[in-house]
């Protein structure tokens, strides 16, 4: 069975680092494809004997911004590729930018709660009058990765539709893939592995028979991660201090 796995290298990094927690040891050198290959015996109906093709996508941090980082995550893809752990590495890119939004606090499930103004701190109007309910405007940088989502949708496309793939995985909770997974499940079964510790994106539901039917869900745990583990020397390459 031919299975495409397909992978948000920034959604895993995110959501392992909440998983796993972050500063922790022991979860970053992860062999991609031995640890989907395992979740998937354990997981899918689908035959035991499996064909896989890995194609990870991630974007290259800018050295300017953290130095250490980049050399770290420059020794892990070099050692992805050394392992034999991915077949492809597509890169997408950081886009450095500021951005301006009212100041918000998160309430217990992560929804901004606007800051409004209260005594000790109030605003005043020119004329010395307290405003009611004003809120604080706050300008901060943000670096966003962008074009992993695209790439994945992009590369499962091809594959599934150009016949190349009997199965496909995808490693991703964002929900913006919503439409290239309800085209695939159409086509061929789907397993849908959340990298997160959140609740799965709804928008990615369905149920096990839509389309051709043999879909499967999973939800990464400490130990997906830390069973998967590649040598701590690859080659010439050694894993990063803290990983």
């Amino acid at each position: 069975m031919r299975v495409g796995m397909y992978i948000d290298g920034y959604n895993l990094y995110y959501g392992g680092r909440g998983i796993c927690g972050r500063g922790v040891a022991g979860w970053r050198w992860l062999d991609l494809r031995a640890m989907l290959e395992a979740v998937i015996a354990a997981q899918s109906p689908w035959s035991a004997e499996v064909d896989t093709r890995v194609v990870f996508c991630t974007a290259r941090i800018r050295g300017r911004d953290n130095v250490s980082s980049q050399r770290d995550q420059d020794t892990y893809l070099r050692a992805l590729v050394h392992h034999g752990a991915v077949d492809v590495i597509e890169y997408g890119n950081y886009v450095a930018r500021t951005a301006t939004a009212p100041l918000a606090t998160a309430d217990r499930r992560g929804r901004p709660v606007l800051t409004e103004a209260n005594w000790p701190v109030m605003v005043r109007d020119a004329q010395g009058s307290d405003v009611a309910r004003a809120t604080f405007m706050a300008s901060v940088a943000r670096r966003e990765e962008k074009g992993s989502d695209v790439n994945v949708a992009s590369h499962m496309l091809v594959d599934v539709l150009g016949g190349d793939v009997d199965a496909a995985v995808v490693v991703s909770n964002d929900s913006d893939l919503k439409m290239p997974i309800d085209v695939v499940r159409q086509h061929v079964p789907l397993g849908l592995i959340n990298p997160t510790k959140g609740y799965p994106a709804g928008a990615l539901n369905a149920g096990p028979g839509t389309g051709v039917g043999g879909h499967w869900w999973h939800q990464l745990t400490t130990a997906d991660f830390t069973r998967h583990q590649m040598p701590t020397t690859v080659g010439r390459l050694s894993r990063p201090v803290g990983w």
